[in-house]
Protein backbone atom coordinates (compact mmCIF):
# COMPACT_ATOMS: atom_id res chain seq x y z
CA UNK A 1 0.00 0.00 0.00
CA UNK A 2 1.38 3.60 -0.67
CA UNK A 3 0.59 3.94 2.94
CA UNK A 4 3.17 1.76 4.25
CA UNK A 5 5.49 2.61 1.35
CA UNK A 6 5.69 5.91 2.94
CA UNK A 7 6.13 4.69 6.44
CA UNK A 8 8.98 2.31 5.30
CA UNK A 9 11.03 5.33 2.91
CA UNK A 10 10.27 8.08 5.13
CA UNK A 11 8.76 9.93 1.98
CA UNK A 12 5.53 12.02 1.40
CA UNK A 13 2.54 10.54 -0.01
CA UNK A 14 2.60 12.79 -3.56
CA UNK A 15 6.48 11.57 -4.23
CA UNK A 16 5.51 7.60 -3.37
CA UNK A 17 2.00 7.65 -5.64
CA UNK A 18 3.96 9.64 -8.59
CA UNK A 19 7.15 6.98 -8.48
CA UNK A 20 4.27 4.01 -8.26
CA UNK A 21 2.82 5.82 -11.45
CA UNK A 22 5.53 5.78 -13.28
CA UNK A 23 6.68 2.42 -12.53
CA UNK A 24 2.91 1.18 -13.42
CA UNK A 25 3.20 2.97 -16.99
CA UNK A 26 6.46 1.30 -17.70
CA UNK A 27 4.92 -2.28 -16.42
CA UNK A 28 7.29 -2.45 -13.58
CA UNK A 29 4.75 -3.20 -11.16
CA UNK A 30 1.16 -4.12 -11.23
CA UNK A 31 -1.69 -3.41 -8.66
CA UNK A 32 -5.21 -4.58 -7.34
CA UNK A 33 -7.73 -3.12 -5.31
CA UNK A 34 -8.07 -3.94 -0.90
CA UNK A 35 -11.32 -2.11 0.12
CA UNK A 36 -10.48 1.79 -0.90
CA UNK A 37 -6.95 1.04 -1.16
CA UNK A 38 -4.48 -0.26 -3.71
CA UNK A 39 -1.73 -2.81 -3.25
CA UNK A 40 1.53 -3.11 -5.26
CA UNK A 41 3.55 -5.95 -6.50
CA UNK A 42 7.03 -5.96 -8.45
CA UNK A 43 6.67 -8.45 -11.81
CA UNK A 44 10.42 -8.97 -11.84
CA UNK A 45 9.79 -12.56 -13.38
CA UNK A 46 7.75 -10.98 -16.46
CA UNK A 47 10.18 -8.31 -17.07
CA UNK A 48 12.71 -8.52 -20.18
CA UNK A 49 16.40 -9.54 -20.27
CA UNK A 50 16.99 -5.65 -21.03
CA UNK A 51 14.55 -4.70 -18.08
CA UNK A 52 16.01 -7.44 -15.60
CA UNK A 53 19.47 -6.36 -16.05
CA UNK A 54 18.89 -2.62 -15.39
CA UNK A 55 17.13 -3.70 -12.06
CA UNK A 56 20.21 -6.27 -11.12
CA UNK A 57 22.77 -3.02 -11.61
CA UNK A 58 20.58 -0.70 -10.15
CA UNK A 59 20.57 -3.03 -7.10
CA UNK A 60 24.36 -3.28 -7.19
CA UNK A 61 24.94 0.00 -7.68
CA UNK A 62 22.85 1.45 -4.49
CA UNK A 63 23.33 -1.39 -2.36
CA UNK A 64 25.62 -0.06 0.33
CA UNK A 65 23.90 3.32 0.41
CA UNK A 66 23.06 4.56 3.97
CA UNK A 67 19.70 5.29 2.73
CA UNK A 68 18.69 2.20 1.13
CA UNK A 69 20.19 0.05 4.80
CA UNK A 70 17.65 2.18 6.87
CA UNK A 71 14.91 1.70 4.65
CA UNK A 72 15.69 -1.95 4.98
CA UNK A 73 15.83 -1.76 8.37
CA UNK A 74 12.62 -0.45 8.25
CA UNK A 75 10.90 -2.54 6.29
CA UNK A 76 12.40 -5.33 7.94
CA UNK A 77 10.68 -4.11 11.28
CA UNK A 78 7.10 -3.32 9.27
CA UNK A 79 7.17 -6.68 8.03
CA UNK A 80 7.39 -8.21 11.25
CA UNK A 81 4.57 -6.17 12.49
CA UNK A 82 2.42 -7.68 9.68
CA UNK A 83 3.12 -11.35 10.68
CA UNK A 84 1.75 -10.90 14.16
CA UNK A 85 -1.89 -10.59 12.25
CA UNK A 86 -1.78 -12.87 8.62
CA UNK A 87 -5.29 -12.70 8.95
CA UNK A 88 -5.58 -9.02 7.75
CA UNK A 89 -4.06 -10.39 4.12
CA UNK A 90 -6.65 -12.88 4.31
CA UNK A 91 -9.64 -10.90 5.23
CA UNK A 92 -8.84 -8.97 2.11
CA UNK A 93 -8.08 -11.84 -0.38
CA UNK A 94 -11.09 -14.08 0.63
CA UNK A 95 -13.09 -12.65 -2.25
CA UNK A 96 -10.53 -13.78 -4.82
CA UNK A 97 -8.07 -16.11 -3.33
CA UNK A 98 -9.32 -19.63 -5.65
CA UNK A 99 -8.36 -16.86 -9.00
CA UNK A 100 -5.21 -15.48 -7.01
CA UNK A 101 -3.91 -19.10 -5.76
CA UNK A 102 -4.53 -20.22 -9.66
CA UNK A 103 -3.05 -17.29 -11.67
CA UNK A 104 0.29 -17.68 -8.61
CA UNK A 105 0.83 -21.49 -8.73
CA UNK A 106 -1.61 -23.08 -11.19
CA UNK A 107 -3.63 -25.81 -10.01
CA UNK A 108 -1.53 -29.42 -10.57
CA UNK A 109 0.11 -29.15 -6.90
CA UNK A 110 -3.20 -29.44 -5.67
CA UNK A 111 -3.54 -33.12 -7.14
CA UNK A 112 0.41 -33.64 -6.50
CA UNK A 113 -0.67 -33.13 -2.96
CA UNK A 114 -3.39 -35.88 -2.87
CA UNK A 115 -1.58 -38.40 -4.90
CA UNK A 116 1.25 -38.44 -2.44
CA UNK A 117 -0.92 -39.66 0.39
CA UNK A 118 -1.25 -42.79 -1.63
CA UNK A 119 1.08 -45.95 -0.35
CA UNK A 120 4.21 -45.66 -2.68
CA UNK A 121 4.24 -49.57 -2.13
CA UNK A 122 0.23 -49.82 -3.80
CA UNK A 123 -0.02 -52.01 -6.91
CA UNK A 124 -3.56 -49.91 -8.69
CA UNK A 125 -5.25 -50.88 -11.96
CA UNK A 126 -6.51 -48.46 -14.25
CA UNK A 127 -9.57 -50.27 -15.77
CA UNK A 128 -10.41 -48.27 -19.34
CA UNK A 129 -7.55 -46.32 -19.20
CA UNK A 130 -8.01 -44.95 -22.33
CA UNK A 131 -4.80 -42.81 -23.56
CA UNK A 132 -3.05 -43.16 -20.39
CA UNK A 133 -3.80 -39.51 -18.86
CA UNK A 134 -4.84 -40.78 -15.08
CA UNK A 135 -2.20 -43.90 -15.95
CA UNK A 136 0.44 -41.38 -16.13
CA UNK A 137 -0.10 -39.54 -13.53
CA UNK A 138 -0.53 -42.34 -10.71
CA UNK A 139 2.91 -43.93 -11.70
CA UNK A 140 4.90 -41.26 -9.86
CA UNK A 141 3.37 -42.06 -6.85
CA UNK A 142 2.72 -46.18 -6.49
CA UNK A 143 4.77 -49.13 -6.86
CA UNK A 144 2.74 -50.13 -10.59
CA UNK A 145 0.15 -49.35 -12.61
CA UNK A 146 -1.69 -51.94 -14.43
CA UNK A 147 -3.73 -50.41 -17.06
CA UNK A 148 -6.50 -51.71 -19.35
CA UNK A 149 -8.15 -50.84 -22.29
CA UNK A 150 -9.92 -53.15 -25.10
CA UNK A 151 -9.20 -50.48 -27.76
CA UNK A 152 -5.86 -51.16 -29.81
CA UNK A 153 -5.89 -47.54 -30.81
CA UNK A 154 -6.62 -45.82 -27.19
CA UNK A 155 -3.62 -48.40 -26.34
CA UNK A 156 -1.39 -47.11 -28.88
CA UNK A 157 -2.06 -43.34 -27.61
CA UNK A 158 -1.58 -44.72 -23.91
CA UNK A 159 1.97 -46.04 -24.71
CA UNK A 160 3.48 -43.23 -25.94
CA UNK A 161 2.37 -41.07 -22.62
CA UNK A 162 4.21 -43.51 -20.54
CA UNK A 163 6.84 -45.46 -22.60
CA UNK A 164 9.26 -43.56 -20.32
CA UNK A 165 7.65 -45.28 -16.91
CA UNK A 166 9.02 -48.45 -16.03
CA UNK A 167 6.40 -48.45 -13.36
CA UNK A 168 3.33 -48.97 -16.15
CA UNK A 169 2.26 -51.77 -17.78
CA UNK A 170 -0.56 -51.90 -20.50
CA UNK A 171 -2.51 -54.69 -21.13
CA UNK A 172 -5.50 -54.99 -23.47
CA UNK A 173 -8.75 -57.19 -22.58
CA UNK A 174 -12.14 -56.68 -21.84
CA UNK A 175 -13.21 -54.94 -18.31
CA UNK A 176 -16.05 -58.07 -18.07
CA UNK A 177 -13.20 -60.19 -18.06
CA UNK A 178 -9.90 -57.98 -16.96
CA UNK A 179 -6.42 -60.10 -17.72
CA UNK A 180 -5.57 -59.43 -13.86
CA UNK A 181 -5.31 -62.21 -11.18
CA UNK A 182 -7.39 -62.56 -8.16
CA UNK A 183 -6.74 -60.41 -5.57
CA UNK A 184 -3.57 -58.85 -6.73
CA UNK A 185 -4.10 -54.84 -6.70
CA UNK A 186 -4.61 -52.69 -3.74
CA UNK A 187 -7.01 -50.51 -5.31
CA UNK A 188 -8.64 -49.91 -9.19
CA UNK A 189 -10.24 -47.69 -10.66
CA UNK A 190 -12.68 -46.90 -13.35
CA UNK A 191 -13.14 -43.18 -14.51
CA UNK A 192 -15.69 -42.55 -17.06
CA UNK A 193 -15.62 -46.20 -18.36
CA UNK A 194 -19.16 -47.69 -17.28
CA UNK A 195 -21.48 -45.91 -19.39
CA UNK A 196 -19.96 -47.92 -22.08
CA UNK A 197 -19.80 -51.40 -20.85
CA UNK A 198 -22.02 -53.52 -22.34
CA UNK A 199 -22.66 -55.46 -18.81
CA UNK A 200 -21.66 -52.66 -15.57
CA UNK A 201 -22.21 -55.31 -13.18
CA UNK A 202 -20.41 -57.80 -14.43
CA UNK A 203 -17.24 -55.19 -14.92
CA UNK A 204 -18.08 -54.39 -11.20
CA UNK A 205 -17.53 -57.75 -9.91
CA UNK A 206 -14.51 -58.12 -12.09
CA UNK A 207 -12.77 -54.93 -10.48
CA UNK A 208 -13.87 -56.03 -7.21
CA UNK A 209 -12.45 -59.68 -8.28
CA UNK A 210 -9.25 -58.00 -8.56
CA UNK A 211 -8.38 -56.41 -5.22
CA UNK A 212 -6.80 -57.75 -2.22
CA UNK A 213 -8.96 -57.63 0.96
CA UNK A 214 -8.71 -54.14 2.43
CA UNK A 215 -8.57 -52.36 -0.92
CA UNK A 216 -10.55 -50.05 -2.40
CA UNK A 217 -12.47 -49.19 -5.92
CA UNK A 218 -12.74 -46.06 -6.95
CA UNK A 219 -15.74 -45.33 -9.59
CA UNK A 220 -16.50 -41.86 -11.58
CA UNK A 221 -19.24 -41.77 -14.23
CA UNK A 222 -22.09 -40.20 -15.26
CA UNK A 223 -24.86 -39.20 -13.00
CA UNK A 224 -29.11 -40.06 -15.21
CA UNK A 225 -29.65 -37.11 -17.83
CA UNK A 226 -31.93 -36.81 -20.97
CA UNK A 227 -29.26 -36.04 -23.39
CA UNK A 228 -29.79 -38.94 -26.03
CA UNK A 229 -27.94 -37.09 -28.53
CA UNK A 230 -24.65 -36.80 -26.32
CA UNK A 231 -24.84 -40.53 -25.65
CA UNK A 232 -25.16 -40.82 -29.45
CA UNK A 233 -22.65 -38.79 -29.66
CA UNK A 234 -20.28 -40.58 -27.33
CA UNK A 235 -21.31 -43.72 -27.91
CA UNK A 236 -22.41 -44.60 -24.34
CA UNK A 237 -24.48 -46.97 -23.47
CA UNK A 238 -26.07 -45.46 -20.78
CA UNK A 239 -27.43 -42.29 -19.66
CA UNK A 240 -25.75 -42.12 -16.55
CA UNK A 241 -26.40 -43.74 -13.09
CA UNK A 242 -28.63 -43.00 -10.22
CA UNK A 243 -26.62 -42.71 -7.11
CA UNK A 244 -28.50 -45.73 -5.61
CA UNK A 245 -28.21 -47.79 -7.92
CA UNK A 246 -24.44 -47.86 -8.27
CA UNK A 247 -24.43 -47.87 -4.47
CA UNK A 248 -26.24 -51.44 -5.09
CA UNK A 249 -24.28 -52.91 -7.80
CA UNK A 250 -20.79 -51.99 -5.69
CA UNK A 251 -22.47 -54.02 -2.80
CA UNK A 252 -23.59 -57.12 -4.92
CA UNK A 253 -19.98 -57.24 -6.45
CA UNK A 254 -19.03 -57.69 -3.11
CA UNK A 255 -17.84 -54.05 -1.75
CA UNK A 256 -18.43 -52.86 1.31
CA UNK A 257 -18.51 -49.36 3.23
CA UNK A 258 -19.92 -48.07 -0.61
CA UNK A 259 -20.12 -44.35 -0.51
CA UNK A 260 -21.53 -42.06 -3.56
CA UNK A 261 -21.59 -38.78 -4.02
CA UNK A 262 -22.37 -36.31 -6.63
CA UNK A 263 -19.34 -34.41 -7.80
CA UNK A 264 -19.83 -30.26 -8.49
CA UNK A 265 -19.80 -29.42 -12.12
CA UNK A 266 -17.13 -27.28 -13.00
CA UNK A 267 -17.23 -23.89 -14.92
CA UNK A 268 -17.10 -24.35 -18.80
CA UNK A 269 -17.59 -28.19 -18.79
CA UNK A 270 -20.49 -29.31 -21.52
CA UNK A 271 -20.63 -32.93 -20.70
CA UNK A 272 -23.50 -34.11 -17.77
CA UNK A 273 -22.81 -34.02 -14.08
CA UNK A 274 -20.49 -36.79 -12.66
CA UNK A 275 -20.20 -39.29 -9.68
CA UNK A 276 -17.89 -40.89 -6.94
CA UNK A 277 -17.96 -43.74 -5.61
CA UNK A 278 -15.55 -45.69 -3.20
CA UNK A 279 -15.86 -49.18 -1.65
CA UNK A 280 -13.55 -51.20 -0.28
CA UNK A 281 -12.91 -55.04 -0.71
CA UNK A 282 -14.38 -56.91 2.26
Amino acid sequence: MVGELCAVLQLPQSTVSRHLKVLSDQNWTQSRRHGTANLYRTILDELDATARKLWVLAREQTNGWPTVQHDEQRLLRHLREKQKDSQAFFAGAAGQWDKLRSELYGSRFTSAAMLSLLPSAYVVADLGCGTGPLTAELAGYVKSVIAVDNSPAMLKAAQKRVEDLESVELRRGDLEALPIEDESVDAALMVLVLTYVADAQAALREMARIIKPGGKAVLVDLLPHDRDDFRRQMEQRYLGFELDAVQKMLGEAGLVDVNCRSLPPEPNVKGPALFLAVGSKA
